[in-house]
């Protein structure tokens, strides 16, 4: 059975070609153009592996992968950037992806690293997110469970991905700070207990009061 990639891309030139390419190299190819689109026909198929552009019209590309893995979605990302400096690299990384890949690319390069990550990917372990109808929303950086949704800063946003993707386990404080703030950023402990504590009172306002859990001297814990 042919791996499904699902590749979100707004450039339609470079879209056609990765279609096109991966095809020919023997993947199912899922072709979106909108971060919103990705998310939607992520649910209804479960693509083995994402190519994600990073500059996407309607959302930032690693939101968009932090909404996946907040919904329990483990397939590797690859994200496709213009940007290659190291912060821009590293968080990536700290937004749940596992490869990085910088324009001008190579075709035959992605295609390597895709069977590569494949290759490591978990297959079979249980989906760890997906809690109870709480969607995180990449394009307006919101968090919603039912028909209740609040806004959250961009900062926000990450920490509780960072959380809701991890549920039932301690995430300690400096892979909080690192998914939260930009490298080398100086962020003081009362920062980030000031930020959960923002979070707390919003998830209150939609019924989930109590979600964030702390673990003494560790970090915090979403139940």
């Amino acid at each position: 059975m042919c791996p499904t990639v699902a590749v979100v891309e707004d450039d339609r030139e470079l879209g056609r070609m990765l279609d096109r390419g991966l095809r020919a190299e023997g993947f199912d190819v899922l072709l979106t153009a909108t971060g919103g689109e990705l998310l939607a026909a992520a649910e209804e198929s479960e693509p083995d592996a994402f190519v994600i552009d990073i500059g996407l019209p309607d959302s930032d590309g690693r939101d968009v992968c932090q909404a996946l893995r907040a919904r329990g979605v483990l397939g590797p990302v690859l994200f496709l950037t213009a940007r290659g400096a190291l912060t821009d690299r590293l968080s990536g990384f700290h937004a749940g992806g596992d490869d990085y890949l910088v324009k001008p690319f190579a075709f035959k390069e992605l295609v390597v690293r895709l069977h590569a990550l494949l290759r490591r990917s978990t297959e079979g372990e249980p989906r760890a997110g997906d809690d109870a109808g709480l969607r995180l929303d990449p394009r307006s950086h919101g968090v919603a469970v039912g028909g209740a949704e609040v806004p959250l800063t961009p900062t926000e946003y990450r920490l509780l991905a960072a959380l809701v993707a991890r549920p039932g386990e301690v995430v300690r404080r400096a892979e909080l700070v690192a998914a939260g703030w930009p490298d080398g950023a100086i962020v003081h402990d009362n920062t980030l207990d000031a930020y959960v504590a923002r979070l707390r009172r919003k998830l209150r306002e939609i019924g989930r009061e109590g979600a964030i859990a702390t673990a003494h001297g560790i970090g915090y814990r979403f139940e």
